[in-house]
């Protein structure tokens, strides 16, 4: 299981790409065959490295070879960031992405990332309902097309001393991957010390106290081991981390109609495994950080708003030029139509 953690904590570094191209041949009806020629970062063991691969199968099975998915697992195409750069010039025609590759893609989808806004799974999932459409109609007026989404958590804080307030937080040097450039000026804008560090890099800043908390994903704590040392997890959502299979359009085209819908089908089916895996992966990772000494701890509801209420006093200056101001006030309304049903 550890090994299946370890592997999964790479498709949140990372992603890989899927490349897509007319093969040479027939198929049964005499048409020429598409060649689907899938590569991922992500270890063959991982829930994505099975999801993908039984993706496959079933694509080829049901039209009869005319779409053959070849998966390369490992990383052949590079990290997001490349393959997002090799997605818009074509020389790859689709990628697994991640919320800072979307972010790339359609700036709007940041606005679901926005601290303390999304606060549960269900809230996540309400919101995700009414606001699909919508961020795909960004996405596929950028020149891509949605296969499938994925959820792949949400992110908290891991420190060395617990930090109940935002105060308490803020006196603390916060590390986070340097990927995540936006998300990192969000919370220094509010007045937090962000560190930008590598993922290889964690368990060093932490031992040299160059950082002293993390802003993950319980997974990629568990992973990396990073829970050895910030022996404290605040049990409070930060805000969700999305993913998800895209295509280029141009790439899209070149599938007959019938079997586009073949392979969303079978993404989609994928896609709700993968969610499923995660979520076990997720809770058994957290009781193996327990058994090693993390410890979890709740805030109060007084607590809970104050981290709520310090978001809410910074977050409103950055809509409008960090998060899309259409967005997040949709984002605002579903929310508290939401919450007022509860």
């Amino acid at each position: 299981m550890k090994k299946h953690v370890v592997a999964f904590m790479v498709f949140l570094s990372f992603s890989g790409g899927m490349v897509f191209s007319a093969g040479q041949g027939g198929s049964a009806g005499g048409a020429r065959p598409v060649t689907i020629k899938l590569a991922s970062l992500v270890p063959e063991t991982s829930p994505w490295g099975a999801a993908l691969n039984k993706m496959a199968g079933n694509v080829k099975a049901e039209t009869n070879g005319a779409v053959d998915i070849i998966v390369y697992h490992g990383g052949v195409a590079g990290g997001e960031a490349d393959v997002l750069r090799k997605l818009k010039v074509n020389q790859i025609q689709a990628a697994i992405l991640t919320s800072f590759g979307l972010n790339e893609i359609t700036p709007e989808v940041l606005a679901l990332s926005c601290p303390f806004l999304i606060r549960s799974e269900a809230e996540l999932d309400y919101v995700l309902e009414k606001l699909k459409p919508v961020l795909e109609e960004n996405i596929n007026r950028s020149g891509f097309q949605t296969i499938a989404w994925s959820k792949v958590g949400f992110v908290s804080f891991f420190s060395k001393v617990p930090a109940r307030t935002p105060a308490e937080m803020k006196k603390l040097k916060v590390g986070t991957s340097d990927t995540e450039t936006t998300l990192l000026n969000v919370f220094k804008s509010m007045g937090y010390q962000l560190v930008p560090q590598s993922m290889n890099q964690a368990l060093i800043d932490l031992n040299t106290d160059r950082v002293e908390a993390v802003y993950q994903e319980p997974l990629s704590a568990a992973s990396f081991q990073l829970f050895a040392i910030t022996k404290y997890m605040m049990n409070f959502p930060i805000a969700p981390f999305m993913g998800g299979i895209f295509m280029n359009q141009t790439a899209w085209r070149t599938i007959p109609e019938q079997h586009q819908r073949v392979v969303l089908k079978h993404a989609k089916v994928a896609e709700k495994e993968i969610e499923t895996q995660l979520d076990d992966l997720r809770k058994t990772a957290i009781d193996m950080m327990v058994q090693n000494g993390l410890v979890i701890y709740d805030l109060t509801p007084e607590e809970q708003a104050m981290w709520i209420a310090d978001a809410e006093a910074g977050v409103p200056r950055l809509v409008g030029s960090t998060f899309d101001a259409d967005i997040y006030r949709r984002v605002t309304e579903i929310l508290k139509e939401y919450r007022s049903q509860k």
